[in-house]
């Protein structure tokens, strides 16, 4: 069966890379037309706010190749414009410090997607990497509604499995697992138990296939063939429509980036107690090195098995239309005082 041209949209669930005009070059040439990007790990609502002010300065410079995305006609305003639409993400609740209103204010200024944890214990949930996953907390459960109310996105990729569940529970809008896979493929602490990915399918949730080498069977030599057939068996248990890719793209980042993001400022330590004890970024697959490889995915999708429109789905379809469901306001959030 001859493989079709490009799909309608290619979009990345989770990037974190060292941006540059290389970089968004690389995007253009692979015709990205969305990709999530990482603006906090450990950063407090001010630095956070600097982030943004960064890629506020960077879509002016190179308005020819980026632009803002806040919602999923965004997606298609790029598409349309040969430009990709930046979507920002919070790898951890950090920014919110110990105030809820904060969370209306990061909507404001951008932000679509926000992990409840990153790897620890924070204010809303447990991490994967806490010995005792105590589950969603009373503040979590504030923020979920919170979160349910303006349209900003629940992002369950490095909680435990508890709160992971808990998540889907209490959220009256499906979640999403931006970068991570299933554990039936290869144990990890991140990966996904058979558990959270029925309830996933079942709340109507979306999982972004992860492409760092920690995540893959085999590391960095995994295959294009078995990462392929993991996609596969995962679409058969859970439905396509709820399979997309969540790169987790940390490219031409130092290692010592790599020390931020396990430790931050919480451990003196070297390397954060828990984790793998080098803290280095592995190569990546020969297969996929940057997004100028995005599109090459399709063909070792259909390989596996995939008709068109389902690799179509997994390349960029699934998220646009998880982008269209999640990202608008529940119910108005300001009325206008009636007249008389």
């Amino acid at each position: 069966m001859p493989i079709s041209s490009t799909p309608a949209f290619l979009i990345d669930g989770l990037q974190y890379c060292n941006w540059s005009r290389h970089i968004f070059e690389q995007m253009r040439a692979a015709r990205m037309d969305a990709v999530h990007v990482t603006i906090c790990y450990h950063e407090t609502f001010r630095e956070t706010a600097g982030n943004i002010a960064t890629w506020n300065r960077l879509f002016e410079d190179h308005a020819d190749l980026i632009m803002p995305g806040r919602s999923a006609t965004d997606v298609s305003a790029a598409h349309e414009s040969g430009r990709t639409a930046i979507f920002f993400g919070l790898q951890n609740c950090s920014a919110l410090e110990d105030d809820i209103g904060l969370v209306e204010l990061l909507y404001d200024l951008g932000v679509r997607f926000m992990q409840l944890t990153y790897n620890n214990q924070s204010l809303l949930a447990s991490g994967c990497y806490e010995p005792v996953d105590g589950g969603v907390t009373r503040m979590g459960k504030e923020v979920i509604r919170e979160m349910n109310r303006l349209g900003m996105a629940i992002d369950m990729s490095h909680s435990g499995e508890r709160s992971t569940l808990e998540a889907i529970r209490h959220s009256e809008r499906p979640i999403a697992i931006t970068h991570a896979n299933p554990n039936f493929w290869h144990q990890a602490p991140r990966n996904k138990s058979d558990k959270v990915l029925d309830a996933l399918r079942d709340s109507g949730g979306m999982l972004g296939l992860s492409l760092y080498p920690h995540h893959l069977k085999g590391g960095s030599n995994c295959t294009a063939a078995d990462f392929a057939a993991m996609a596969k068996r995962l679409a058969d248990r859970i439905g396509v429509s709820h399979v997309g890719i969540g790169s987790d793209l940390c490219q031409d980042q130092p290692d010592s980036v790599v020390e931020w993001m396990r430790s931050g400022r919480w451990t003196k330590e070297g390397s954060a107690p828990g984790c793998a004890p080098k803290a280095i970024f592995p190569p990546q697959p020969e297969w996929f090195r940057d997004n100028r490889d995005f599109p090459g995915l399709r063909g070792h999708l259909r390989q596996a098995g995939f008709a068109a429109a389902e690799a179509d789905g997994i390349l960029g379809l699934n998220w646009y239309r998880f982008f269209a469901k999640s990202f608008e306001p529940a119910r108005p959030r300001f009325t206008a005082l009636e007249t008389v």
